[in-house]
């Protein structure tokens, strides 16, 4: 089977053709429509009628909680228009094909469980770094989803809750992209606008960027240290665009060491049974994900 695979993210959408789930092709990345719906359906529209003579379907992830059979997204932080659409049901109609829709985390944890990283774990985590935080489960082999479709929603995790008004306060404004880049401005006393490419270019020789860095992974390292102690986890995967800077994983890795030593004080052993890996698929895995769910719940989805 060959499919149309998206990963619409809050600030790019990316694209490929995939075939036997890991297989990709004609790759692309365009920036995601901000102001409605409408913009929203011609942009993916306009990307599948470029390919439609040789793809399937559609296949394709999206941020917040995603209910696959209906094929509606609800609660999304990064993209506010799809809100109060059956998002799924209504570009089926627009491209006359079928699409099937899945969470961006729990596509990215489905992939690293069925081909990479965490593949014959019983519990592990994905954790996608990207404008926000995506994130995906996998308890006693199989993938978390709710009752709501909410597990491994890390992004409006709470870490200050007396303060939960101010910046910074919820996993994902402390550890994503957008933390990072913010806070490399403010740092600098700049209003320059960057991208994750162009600051781990200047990593090396600036100064700013490498604090920013250290802060970032620091505040992953003690979302991943949480996260260990809630659900016993042998391994997680972190994933995203900037996962492909292998720096990031040695960092966290780095940041983990340090607060598993403060936290633990000798308690239980010096060093916790817990691996921090790169995905395997990096900025792919949603990607793929989205074909794997596209294959699973094909039967199911009756729209």
């Amino acid at each position: 089977m060959k499919l149309l695979t998206f990963d619409v993210g809050g600030t790019e959408t990316k694209y490929a053709i995939i075939e036997d789930a890991i297989r990709i092709s004609e790759q692309g990345y365009t920036l995601t429509p901000q102001e409605s719906f409408a913009d929203f359906s011609g942009l993916i529209k306009e990307i599948y009628d470029r390919f439609k003579d040789h793809v399937e379907g559609i296949a394709m992830t999206l941020p917040g909680p995603v209910d696959i059979i209906e094929g509606s997204v609800e609660k999304c932080a990064c993209m506010r228009y799809p809100h109060d659409h059956r998002v799924a049901p209504i570009l089926s109609e627009i491209c006359g094909c079928k699409v099937i829709i899945e969470n961006d985390g729990k596509a990215a944890a489905l992939s690293e469980y069925k081909y990479g990283s965490i593949k014959n774990c019983q519990n592990a985590a994905v954790f996608v770094v990207g404008t926000a935080v995506g994130g995906g489960l996998i308890i006693n082999g199989d993938i978390v989803r709710g009752p709501r479709f909410m597990a491994g929603e890390f992004s409006f995790v709470n870490t200050e809750a007396e303060h939960y008004e101010e910046e910074y306060q919820i996993i994902g404004a402390s550890c994503s992209t957008t933390f990072l880049l913010n806070r490399y401005k403010e740092l600098c006393h700049s209003y320059e606008n960057i991208d994750g490419r162009e600051l781990f270019r200047r990593l090396p020789e600036d100064g700013c960027a490498q604090q920013a860095l250290d802060e970032l992974s620091r505040n992953i390292a003690i979302q991943i240290y949480n996260l260990y102690w809630l659900l016993d986890l042998e391994k997680v995967a972190i994933g995203g665009g900037i996962s492909r800077q292998p720096i990031l994983t040695e960092k966290i890795r780095e940041k983990f060491k340090e607060v598993e030593k403060n936290a633990m004080s000798g308690r239980f052993g010096s060093i916790l049974p817990i691996e921090i890996v790169p995905c395997r698929f990096a900025n792919d895995a949603n990607l793929i994900g989205s074909y794997i769910t596209y294959v699973d719940h094909y039967d199911s989805v009756r729209y």
